[in-house]
This record gives structure tokens, C-alpha cells and sequence, in this order.
């Protein structure tokens, strides 16, 4: 098998019938690019089984149930070994090329790259309402060039890099402070918006509000590390306030694209209390820090 070009990173917190669809997708990869896929595995051994026996060319990573995504990422990243490193989801289904396209966006000027991010799970509306709340930012179009942010789930970068950032990268944070180390440092950040990848997640109402609020704490609570109480309380009270601004910011970029405006209505209501849960998962983890959420984290 020739070397690796590039390494793709998967994250398994989800499931089986998810996974195989990502790994699926993957798959055809392969007759672009030579492909090294790093399954980093939190849900046990019978999902093992079937990764071995559906995808022998996944190497499989194998962490406890209580790992955190950040910490599947930063062990994957020790793990590679093609010159390019990429990061998916597992349940982020990528079109045929997309391997091939990632490498050819990335150049010395452009080293690290992402794309945007699309709604997979179109037939309930649940499922619209948290892709909405969630990807409103990076959902096409979406403007290609130097970028302040990029998302974390349709991303490369060179090894070297996450080698030369590795104490950021095994911090235990999500993305944004590896990107924001590199923005830092004058690493540019690059977006080519053609570069797209499905989002298919399934969500009941429950579960999408609670992640939504698990991950805004573990976000808020990460962010006021090292705070005194004043400050963290301060931090807390405001973040009461979010839920208008989260709506409208939320509505407001969708509108301004001019798709997805049928969906859009009908999710209003959806919407709205998740960016309740939103606001309540920042005021506490500022408040009370992260806790446990970010292994809970889906």
C-alpha cells in the first residue's frame, strides 16, 4: 500500500449505523487519494467488531467511555502519519473527490483549510432546527479566502503543524483554541466553501437540547478557567441575556443566505428553546465550570 497522503480523523461517540455511513463515504475515497482513516473509539467492543469486520483498512484507536472528543482528536493527531491530517465527524457523510480536493486547497500560503458544512438529515424537522442553530455560520454560501474562523468538522492540516502546536492541541479545548493559537502566531486560515460535507445527525428534541447545553458548557466553562469568582459571576449574569441574540443571529444569517427559508420557518419554534439551552449551558459552566460535559459531548 502506498504511504499515506493524507490522515482522516473520526471521532466515534455516536454509533454504528452513523459511523458506517461516514466510513462508507471514506471508502471511495481511496481511488484519489491514499487514504489513512484513524477511528478514535469511546463506545466499546461490539462497535469494534463491526468496524473490523466492515472496514479492514480502518485503524482503529481504542480510549475509554468517558474521553472527551478534544482528547480522541489529540491522540488521532500523535497517531498519523500521512503529511496532511483532516477532521470529520462520525456522522459527517464527504462527496466523492473531497479527499483530493482538501489536498489541492492546501498549498505554503493556505496551510490550513476547511470547507463549509451542509444539512444530510433533511426529513424532520428536529433535525433542520439543530443544523440551523447550530451551522448558521458555515452553512453555503459562505465567503472563500482568509478566514477569522473555521469549523471543526471539515478541516486540514499539516502534521507538522499539529506537531509544532501540540501542547495547545492536548489542552483539552475544542478547535477554536488551536485555531486561535495559529491566527496568533500569523498562520493563516483559509476557507474554500466548494469544499462541502454532509452534517447527517438524527435528534429528538431532548437530545439536541441537552447537547446543545453540554457543549455550551464545557465551551463556557474552558473559556473562564483561571477567572475569579466576580468576573465568573459577571460572565454568568450576561450570559442571561443570550437567547435574543443567539435567535436573531441565528435567523438573521440565514435569511441574509436566501436558503433553507421554508425550514427556517418552521423551526422558529425549535430554535428558540434551543437557544435557551444555550444560554443556560454558558451561565453555568461560567459559573460552575465545566464539569463533566465535555465527555458527554456528542
Amino acid at each position: 500500500m502506498d504511504a499515506p497522503a493524507l490522515s482522516v480523523v473520526v471521532p466515534s461517540v455516536n454509533g454504528f449505523d452513523d459511523l458506517s455511513l461516514t466510513l462508507a463515504a471514506l471508502e471511495r475515497q481511496r481511488t484519489d487519494v491514499a487514504l489513512e482513516v484513524l477511528v478514535v473509539d469511546r463506545l466499546g467492543p461490539a462497535l469494534r467488531e463491526q468496524v473490523r469486520a466492515r472496514f479492514p483498512l480502518v485503524t482503529l484507536l481504542e480510549v475509554s467511555a468517558d474521553a472527551t472528543i478534544p482528547a480522541m482528536r489529540a491522540l488521532a493527531f500523535r497517531a498519523a502519519t500521512a503529511p496532511s491530517v483532516a477532521v470529520i465527524e462520525d456522522h459527517v457523510i464527504v462527496p466523492d473527490g473531497w479527499a483530493k480536493a482538501l489536498l489541492a486547497a492546501q498549498t505554503p500560503s493556505t496551510p490550513v483549510v476547511a470547507g463549509a458544512v451542509e444539512n444530510a438529515a433533511t426529513d424532520r424537522l428536529v433535525d433542520w432546527a439543530a443544523y440551523l442553530c447550530e451551522y448558521s455560520h458555515c452553512t453555503p454560501p459562505i465567503p472563500a479566502g482568509p478566514a477569522e474562523w473555521l469549523t471543526g468538522n471539515n478541516v486540514v492540516y499539516p502534521r507538522e503543524i499539529l506537531e509544532r502546536y501540540r501542547s495547545v492541541v492536548e489542552s483539552g479545548g475544542w478547535e477554536n483554541r488551536l485555531h486561535d493559537a495559529l491566527k496568533a502566531d500569523g498562520v493563516p486560515l483559509t476557507c474554500r466553501p466548494e469544499i462541502v460535507v454532509g452534517h447527517k445527525m438524527h435528534y429528538t428534541f431532548g437530545l439536541y437540547m441537552s447537547q446543545r447545553y453540554l457543549y455550551s458548557r464545557s465551551y463556557a466553562g474552558a473559556r473562564a478557567q483561571g477567572a475569579g469568582f466576580a468576573k465568573r459571576m459577571a460572565m454568568g449574569a450576561a450570559s442571561l441575556a443570550l437567547p435574543p441574540v443567539l435567535f436573531w443571529r441565528t435567523v438573521s444569517r440565514i435569511r441574509a443566505k436566501g436558503r433553507h427559508l421554508g425550514e427556517l420557518a418552521r423551526s422558529l419554534p425549535l430554535i428558540a428553546m434551543f437557544v435557551v439551552a444555550w444560554a443556560a449551558g454558558e451561565a453555568v459552566g461560567y459559573v460552575a465550570g465545566p464539569g463533566d460535559s465535555l465527555s458527554k459531548v456528542r
